[in-house]
């Protein structure tokens, strides 16, 4: 049996199953269609053609199958699938598919944080942990278990591959790769999310191969090379037929604009030559991007020194 407030709002067209808590102030329109065992808390929306699963916990303010933000919108009759047991805080709002794919889709066993928002026509997977104030623009694809931190701007077309880690305050418009950490601006590949990996039950061996390829990606300097690399080298027929390797290749070789490594900067050659002066003090002569400068040991204090001739 359904507990609904009396101060909710439930169209007589809306389909709900059975043992859901429907708050005060909640809105639920026509075309609408919501499992069981759900908990919608108050000031809860669910527009027209929302499919809501069971286990499902809403918070307030959150707004479900809204209108597309999209100008080539016309009205036509799309959906927003919402899965089972996923956690919507505060404020999240899910906009309903377009004629593009015709649907929007969150998965299972999500948390969607306070404020974030998903446009229309995004696909988001299964065990997604997604940030305070996300932003994902139309038709982004994200792969199960990817972890997207809080604050973070992704333009519209973009797949992120699974278990990743997104570092919180990135925006980005490149495709990034699974099993990685990517941030920093321009968005860059960090390394592996070795932490997430072992706590996905990753093995030791596993990891290294996923490293091993990631390396061999990044060595010639252009993703292609890097793809082939992989491919021909003798050393990898021990990983190459890993599933993990496969959907690796897949990602990079289908993207079009995948995230490139981390650039190292390099750190400025430094000089140092001691000598003393007229006063018997000690004072070190160092030269940094060409600069020569000077420390004097008695008072610590580093000045220019263009008289210095060694």
């Amino acid at each position: 049996m359904n507990q609904i407030s009396p101060l909710a709002f439930v169209h007589p067209e809306a389909k709900l199953g059975d043992n859901n808590i429907i708050g005060p102030f909640c809105y639920i329109d026509r075309d609408t269609v919501i499992g069981d065992n759900n908990i919608f808390q108050n000031s809860v929306t669910v527009n027209v053609g929302a499919r809501i699963g069971n286990g499902n916990e809403i918070f307030p303010g959150a707004s479900i199958s809204t209108k597309p933000q999209d100008l080539k919108f016309n009205g036509e009759i799309t959906t927003c699938e919402v899965g089972n047991n996923n956690s919507i805080r505060e404020n999240v709002t899910i906009s309903r598919g377009t004629a593009s794919k015709g649907t929007t889709k969150v998965g299972s066993n999500n948390l969607l944080m306070e404020n974030m928002h998903v446009a229309h026509d995004c696909l988001l997977g299964n065990g997604l942990i997604i940030g305070n104030s996300t932003k994902f623009a139309g038709e982004v694809v994200i792969d199960d278990n990817a972890i997207v931190s809080a604050a973070i701007l992704c333009h519209q077309f973009c797949h992120i591959g699974g278990y990743v880690m997104i570092q919180g305050g990135s925006r980005f418009s490149q495709d990034i790769p699974p099993y990685i950490i990517a941030g920093k601006f321009p968005v860059k590949y960090c390394g592996l999310n070795l932490i997430g990996l072992r706590r996905r039950g990753f093995s030791n061996e596993l990891i290294e191969h996923i490293h091993s390829a990631y390396r061999l990606l990044y060595s010639k300097g252009i993703i292609s090379e890097g793809i082939n690399e992989i491919k021909n080298n003798s050393e990898n027929d021990a990983f190459i037929k890993n599933s993990e390797i496969e959907d690796l290749l897949k990602d990079i070789e289908s993207s079009s604009e995948p995230i490139v490594e981390e650039v190292a900067e390099k750190t400025p050659e430094v000089k140092i030559e001691e000598i003393k002066t007229e006063s018997n003090e000690k004072t070190r002569i160092y030269q940094v991007d060409g600069i020569l400068c000077c420390l004097i040991d008695a008072s610590h204090s580093a000045h220019p020194c263009p008289a210095y001739q060694p």
